[in-house]
């Protein structure tokens, strides 16, 4: 796994249902030549994030491919670098859900160092619901509820 040394934490409950919080450690493999963790898997530890943040809502996405041929395709990331990580530094990765609509689906997400606690970076990931043939569809009412009930629009 390029994600590095993986341990979830639960952390939906102390944070109002609106946040996960995963630690990874970085692995050399991670890094570039000057030591730092090279900017593209910043995108890796998002997914991460957003992967373990739908388990702790109670489904995964290969659930929602497979029983309900619902895929969840990104349409835009972004990542705003604040400080560089390095070996073997440990991460948090928080994942909240910010908006949620039809066919639409929001994530942010901060990279912190459990170290001394210093915001690595700050991210986004937008979201498209499609079919299995990448036709834009509603998301399934079962997913709908459990979206609104994590930001807070029951």
């Amino acid at each position: 796994m390029s994600a590095g040394s993986l341990d979830t934490k639960t952390a939906l409950s102390q944070h109002a249902g609106n946040i996960c919080e995963v630690n990874i450690r970085v692995r050399y493999a991670e890094t570039d030549q000057m030591g730092v963790v090279y900017h593209a898997n910043h995108f890796i530890w998002f997914e991460v994030g957003r992967v373990e943040f739908l388990r702790q809502l109670g489904f995964s996405y290969r659930e929602m491919e497979e029983k309900d041929g619902c895929c969840i395709a990104v349409v835009d990331a972004r990542c705003r670098y604040k400080a560089p990580a390095r070996y073997d530094d440990e991460i948090t990765v928080r994942t909240r859900l910010k908006n949620v609509r039809d066919s639409l689906v929001h994530f942010g997400y901060e990279l912190l160092r459990v170290s001394d606690g210093v915001l690595l970076a700050e991210g986004e990931t937008t979201h498209i619901v499609t079919d299995s043939q990448m036709k834009v569809r509603a998301i399934p009412e079962k997913y709908m509820k459990v979206f609104q009930q994590a930001i807070g629009k029951d």
